[in-house]
């Protein structure tokens, strides 16, 4: 069993970029996969999430060579070789693992195919809702069985089905429905049209038209005409905001310091994060320095004292991912942070408001939990403690965050799930603990296979 140990830091001066973004990796892999031809994926997350998207691929015909690899983990730069469309049955049931995006996205890009194919998961994923995507796909013609212990979750069992084209009002806001309507409306016939309460992650639109996929937008709605086939291109993937949140609360909350993350990704969809820590008081600049498909740049951040704030509903949607570390930049802050409307939360990896709420009084906090949310009154002092991370990576690592700040030493448990989505992490955690601010010291080790 892995774990984080961690003690109080006085100082943070890095320049370092994380690895690459863990959506677009997952739509990269897909979308090469169905291309014309030969893709060439730099940056690509070698997390195993990911890693389970890219297999599911090629467990459907889509292979592909490595390039680059990450020491200890996978690819990051890759070639993969596209089917046009036409997929063929995987030899085996498909290992999705921890992935929910890769599960619910694949169930898409299934629902529609000539064959049959079973997906199926880790105890983790297979304890979470997929109604939310075989409910519009079965509209579309889909026959989907969920043959797990409980209702309506994995192991997933999709059936030959022709599909057809419809209108799909989202019920919530989730980017990884509207993905895989609009994937499984690549194989119906006319238009397929997602109409979405609030704003999500845009980054299946984006890749898309990268793709040369033709999308219509008019405001909520988003509309598809299947028969297209995605044209083969390079593509490179920014480096994962949500992976830099971790490093961007952590030099917020440290007056003094100062973090440039280089080439991230800054989708307006997803930089959520930077309006919420600049309400609580943190100094920060943000330059797009390429922005062909997604937006790309460096972020800048000097550290100040924190106050509280409220995470606006909204934002909740695109923020959902960072919640955990804003409780911690919140716990860290002078004053009443309020985090309301997130009961998604709920159904994560783990019930990520619970496990916040006692990761959070075991250190020394004062948190409130509701049904859909938390109140901290920021200002404790934070003191070390044990912490289980329950198999959940951004669990694991928002605590690491706030050992960073704890009196004694913090112990995070279980922390071998941190590589679902962030391969390296410890590397650049051990980096920060021992204060250094060589460039050498963040740069993770990589081998070349071509």
């Amino acid at each position: 069993m892995s774990e984080f140990r961690v003690k109080a830091i006085s100082n943070l001066h890095a320049e370092f970029s994380v690895p690459g973004d863990k959506s677009m990796s997952h739509r990269a892999a897909i979308l090469g996969g169905l291309s014309n031809g030969t893709c060439t994926i730099r940056n690509f997350l070698p997390s195993e999430d990911c890693i389970n998207t890219l297999n599911a691929m090629r467990a459907l015909g889509a292979t592909y060579e490595i390039l680059d690899s990450l020491e200890g983990y996978g690819p990051v730069n890759l070639r993969i070789h596209g089917q046009s469309m036409r997929l063929s049955q995987a030899a085996a049931p498909i290992d999705c693992g921890n992935a929910g995006t890769g599960m619910r996205l694949l169930a898409g890009l299934l629902a529609g195919q000539t064959f049959s194919t079973e997906l199926f998961g880790d105890a983790s994923l297979s304890s979470r809702p997929m109604g939310r995507v075989t409910i519009p796909l079965g509209q579309m013609g889909a026959t989907i069985e969920t043959r797990g212990e409980k209702p309506g979750c994995a192991p997933l069992f999709i059936h030959a089905a022709k599909l057809q084209a419809i209108t799909y009002e989202m019920p919530m806001a989730s980017a990884q429905v509207k993905s895989a309507v609009l994937l499984a409306g690549m194989f119906a016939e006319g238009k397929t049209t997602v109409i979405q309460p609030a704003e999500t992650r845009d980054h299946t639109e984006r890749m898309l038209a990268s793709f040369h996929v033709s999308t219509r937008h008019e405001g909520n709605a988003i509309s598809i005409y299947g028969g297209q086939i995605p044209q083969s291109c390079d593509f490179t993937v920014p480096g994962d905001i949500s992976s830099a949140a971790f490093w961007l609360v952590a030099a917020a909350a440290l007056p003094g310091s100062r973090l440039l993350i280089k080439d991230v990704g800054l989708n307006p969809t997803r930089t959520a994060i930077l309006k919420v820590l600049s309400r609580m008081g943190a100094h920060m600049s943000e330059i797009v320095h390429h922005s062909a498909g997604e937006p790309i740049g460096n972020i800048e951040i000097h550290g100040a004292a924190l106050k509280g704030t409220t995470i606006l509903i909204e934002e909740v949607p695109n923020l959902i991912d960072e919640i955990p570390v804003i409780a911690v930049a919140a716990a860290l802050a002078q004053g009443r942070t309020i985090i309301r409307n997130a009961k998604e939360l709920r159904v994560k990896e783990t019930d990520r408001i619970t496990t916040v709420v006692e990761g959070l009084r075991a250190m020394g906090a004062h948190v409130d939990e509701f049904e859909d949310g938390m109140e901290i009154e920021g200002g404790q002092p934070l003191h070390g403690a044990t912490i289980d991370s329950c198999g959940d990576h951004r669990i694991a690592m928002a605590f690491a965050i706030a050992g960073l700040f704890a009196k004694g030493e913090t112990v995070i448990k279980n922390t071998e799930c941190v590589n679902t989505s962030y391969p390296g992490f410890s590397h650049h955690l051990n980096a920060i603990r021992h204060e250094r601010s060589s460039p050498a010291d963040f740069t993770l080790p990589t081998t070349a296979h071509a």
